[in-house]
């Protein structure tokens, strides 16, 4: 063996350590956390910011669920002018999920403010429904939070409704905006960030993408 191949070896051996070391600290650590996290509880999950995939996380979620054997509810809120992909692909399994697209599309398309509180009064009553359903495991509650920000539904009216729900059902809900109140009590909050979007460089909605 070359002098040159020897030191190769040796430095590859070192990452080898270096690196088996490291992850056997790790290791300790995630475990020590698996070990104090022992209760079993049904959480609220927000996804909010500016970045693309809240929805789209939200509906990997209800997938998810459903994979466990859970039944799901899902009530959009703002959204409803144009079907999409997630609607046409959850509506094949009806005795697993319940959908309900009650908006009538964005806040600048629709522009008619008294229109859109009454569609999200309608959306909540339908909410709560399944709020007080311990059958539901998973309820996907998109874009909830535009609605609360344009205060088309009071906050903690909302926020008493969702803390009254079976102890084991799970919420998540999606869109900008996310009132502080509601980030509050929630259990787990992901902000999405842009970093680049297509839509800015001229691209437009793609289906499979956007909707």
């Amino acid at each position: 063996m070359s002098e040159d191949q020897n030191s190769t070896d040796k430095e590859v051996d070192g990452v080898t350590e270096r690196h088996n070391a490291r992850m056997a600290r790790k290791k300790e650590v995630v475990d020590k956390k698996i070990e104090a996290a022992k209760r079993d509880a049904g959480v609220l999950l927000i996804t909010c910011g500016n970045g693309k995939g809240k929805s789209s996380s939200a509906f990997g979620m209800a997938a998810r669920a459903l994979g466990h054997g859970m039944k799901v509810g899902v009530v959009q809120f703002i959204k409803g002018a144009i079907a999409t992909g997630e609607e046409n692909f959850f509506r094949r399994f009806p005795d697993e999920i319940s959908f309900h697209v009650m908006g009538e599309g964005y806040t600048w398309e629709t522009q008619n403010r008294e229109r859109d509180v009454k569609n999200a009064e309608i959306a909540w009553d339908k909410a709560k429904e399944l709020l007080s359903d311990p059958k539901v495991g998973l309820i996907v509650l998109d874009e909830l939070n535009i609605a609360l920000k344009y205060k088309y539904l009071d906050v903690q009216r909302v926020i008493e409704d969702l803390q009254a729900r079976p102890a084991m059902q799970h919420v998540v809900i999606t869109g900008r905006g996310a009132p502080p109140e509601l980030i509050a009590v929630a259990d787990t909050v992901t902000e999405m960030q842009p970093i680049k979007h297509a839509f800015a460089a001229g691209i437009a909605a793609q289906a499979g993408v956007e909707w």
